[in-house]
C-alpha cells in the first residue's frame, strides 16, 4: 500500500506564484496522487532547499574527522535548511553519507591537491612536483561527482607571502584534462598574483577571490567563471594575521585582503560575475551558518533575492540539480513570511523537507 502523501499550497519563489504541490515518494509533483492519504501542511512561501557551495564535512578543528563526526556536521547543516552541499575537498571518503536519510545531498570534488607545506596539514593530497598536477587532477576527476579542487595560492615561507603554487602551462594542461572528463574545476585562492593563470587557464570557480581586481572581474564575467566568496570565512583573515608575526609581508596582506573583500564582491556582482554562497563550514567555521552567508552576501551588495538565489535555485542550476519542478527531487524549505522581504525569516522554517520527509522542528533543536 502507497504511503502517506504531504501537499503543500504556498508561494513559490522565484517566480512568485502560489501553486498546489505534492510530496510522495520522495519527489515533487503537481498533480494530485491518486488514491493515497494525504496529509496537508502549513503552507507558506516555499523555496528549494538551501546550497553551500563551499562546505567540509569531515574537516573539524583537529583536521580529518571521522565519518560519523562528517555525518554529525552535515546533519547540523540540514537542519539549517542546507539541503545540498559542494565539498569543495574533504580529506576522507564521505560517499557512504551521500544516501543517508536525514542529510544533505552531496555533491564530492575529491581531495585538495597542493605541494609539501603549501597547504594545511593532512587536508590535501601533496604533489612531489607542479608537473604531476594534470594526472592528479585526471584521478581526482574519475573519483568525484564532477568537481576538482586546487590550492592555487599559499603562503611560501621562503618569500613570506602569497604566492602561485602551479605555472600557467601546468594549470592550463590541468584544467583541459578535468574538462575533456566531463569535469569543472575550483581553485582556493586568497591573493592576487596566481588569478591571472588560474582564469586564464579556464578554470570554473574561484573560492575567496579575495584578490581580484576590476579588470580580472571583468573577464570572470566575459568567461562566465563562478566566484563563491566565502565571506564568513574572511572574517578569520585578521586572525590568521595575528598569529603570523615570523611573516610580517604576509600578515600585512591578508589584513588588506580582509578589508577589501566587501568591494571586491560588490564589484564582482556589478560586472555581472556569477557569485554563490559557501560557508567554508569545517575548521575555522563552523557548520550551520548559511544564513549568516547569505546576509553578508546582501551586505556586501546583493539584492535580497539575489542573495537567496545564490544559495538556492541560482546554486541549483550552476550545480545542474534540479529546484521546483514535477517530478523533482522534493528537497524543500517552507517560511511562513517572504524571506525576500526580510532574510532573516530563513532561520525560523516552517517545514524543512528533506527526500520528501518533513524534518520536524524537535529533531532541529
Amino acid at each position: 500500500m502507497p504511503g502517506t502523501a504531504f501537499q503543500l499550497t504556498g508561494t513559490v519563489l522565484p517566480e512568485g506564484s502560489e501553486r498546489d504541490i505534492w510530496i510522495a515518494e520522495g519527489r515533487i509533483s503537481f498533480e494530485p496522487p491518486g488514491d493515497r492519504p494525504v496529509t496537508p501542511l502549513r503552507g507558506g512561501y516555499v523555496i528549494p532547499g538551501l546550497v553551500d557551495a563551499h562546505c567540509h564535512p569531515g574537516i573539524g578543528v583537529a583536521g580529518p574527522t571521522s565519518l560519523e563526526e562528517a555525518a554529525d556536521q552535515a546533519a547540523m547543516d540540514a537542519a539549517a535548511g542546507t539541503l545540498l552541499i559542494r565539498d569543495c575537498g574533504v580529506p576522507i571518503d564521505i560517499r557512504p553519507l551521500q544516501e543517508r536519510p536525514g542529510l544533505p545531498r552531496i555533491i564530492r570534488a575529491g581531495q585538495h591537491l597542493a605541494l609539501p607545506k603549501r597547504y594545511v596539514p593532512g587536508l590535501g593530497i601533496d604533489l612531489a612536483g607542479p608537473g604531476e598536477l594534470p594526472a592528479a587532477v585526471a584521478e581526482q576527476a574519475a573519483d568525484g561527482d564532477g568537481w576538482v579542487k586546487i590550492v592555487g595560492d599559499w603562503i611560501d615561507r621562503s618569500k613570506g607571502d602569497l604566492a602561485p603554487l602551479w605555472p600557467d602551462d601546468v594549470l592550463a594542461e590541468a584544467v583541459e584534462v578535468a574538462h575533456e572528463a566531463g569535469a569543472r574545476v575550483t581553485a582556493h585562492v586568497f591573493g592576487e598574483d596566481a588569478l591571472p593563470g588560474l582564469i586564464g587557464a579556464g578554470i570554473d570557480c574561484l573560492e575567496h577571490g579575495t584578490g581580484l581586481s576590476a579588470d580580472l572581474l571583468a573577464e570572470l564575467a566575459r568567461r562566465g567563471t563562478a566566484l563563491v566568496p566565502t565571506l564568513i570565512n574572511i572574517e578569520n583573515f585578521p586572525g590568521i594575521a595575528d598569529k603570523a608575526s615570523r611573516y610580517p609581508a604576509y600578515a600585512a596582506h591578508m589584513r588588506a585582503l580582509h578589508a577589501g573583500v566587501t568591494d571586491v564582491v560588490g564589484a564582482a556582482v556589478d560586472a555581472g560575475v556569477a557569485v554563490y554562497a559557501g560557508t567554508d563550514a569545517g575548521g575555522m567555521v563552523a557548520h550551520a551558518r548559511i544564513v549568516d552567508e547569505i546576509e553578508a552576501l546582501h551586505r556586501a551588495g546583493m539584492s535580497a533575492e539575489q542573495a537567496l538565489g545564490a544559495a538556492s535555485w541560482a546554486a541549483r542550476e550552476w550545480l545542474s540539480e534540479k529546484s521546483i519542478s514535477h517530478g523533482a527531487p522534493a528537497d524543500l524549505l517552507v517560511f511562513a513570511d517572504d524571506p525576500r522581504e526580510n532574510l532573516a525569516v530563513l532561520r525560523e522554517p516552517l517545514h524543512i523537507i528533506l527526500r520528501g520527509k518533513v524534518i520536524d522542528s524537535a529533531t532541529r533543536h
